[in-house]
């Protein structure tokens, strides 16, 4: 599979973005975060060809204008990964989280249609999987205390996004919840 890989700014570091053919978001990643970006795409898509390219304009503007704060500029960046089909089923419920809010594991696990309450620890894991930051917004996802718990990219970017979202803030770490449309 040919995938093209592009560099670009932004107020967390600098991001890697991996898009195919039509310039569907594959990975967006952080540049010191590239070793599990690469073994992502080699679990998911085998040996992938890697092309450095420009960053296509839409994507790069998208993303642009949510650090700018129109946090539903990249609401319509399409999106595509390989995956387990719960896995998949967790990241298309994450996309479903409004910008603003935060959702919990457990809620986002009965929301899935899970009884058992250890699902919860599933969803985290899920999470932890997703390939793409803020497009599918991970950072989104706390614990029912309200705690942050885990990030794949790093608590103080999760801190960062949730306080850019004002889904959070930190003098009093209380949440914004939200129970997820379409459910």
């Amino acid at each position: 599979m040919k995938l093209f890989l592009s560099h670009l700014d932004s107020p967390l570091g600098e991001m890697l973005l991996v898009t195919d053919a039509d310039q569907v978001v594959r990975a967006l990643d952080f540049s010191d975060h590239e070793a599990r970006m690469q073994r992502g795409l080699r679990d998911h898509y085998g040996a992938a060809e890697l092309t450095e390219i420009p960053a296509p304009s839409g994507i790069s503007d998208a993303l642009s204008r949510y650090f700018d704060g129109e946090l539903d500029a990249v609401n319509a960046l399409k999106t595509r990964t390989s995956g387990s089909e719960f896995q998949r089923r967790v990241w298309e419920a994450l996309r479903r989280i409004p910008a603003g809010t935060t959702t919990t594991y457990g809620k986002l696990a009965k929301e899935l249609g899970c009884d058992d309450p250890r699902a919860a620890i599933d969803v985290g894991a899920a999470n932890g999987a997703n390939p793409i930051a803020i497009i599918v917004p991970c950072h989104r996802v706390i614990a029912s205390n309200g705690d942050l718990k885990g990030y794949a990219w790093g608590l103080h970017r999760k801190r960062w996004l949730l306080e850019h979202e004002k889904a959070m803030t930190f003098a009093d770490e209380q949440p914004r919840t939200a129970t997820l449309p379409g459910f």
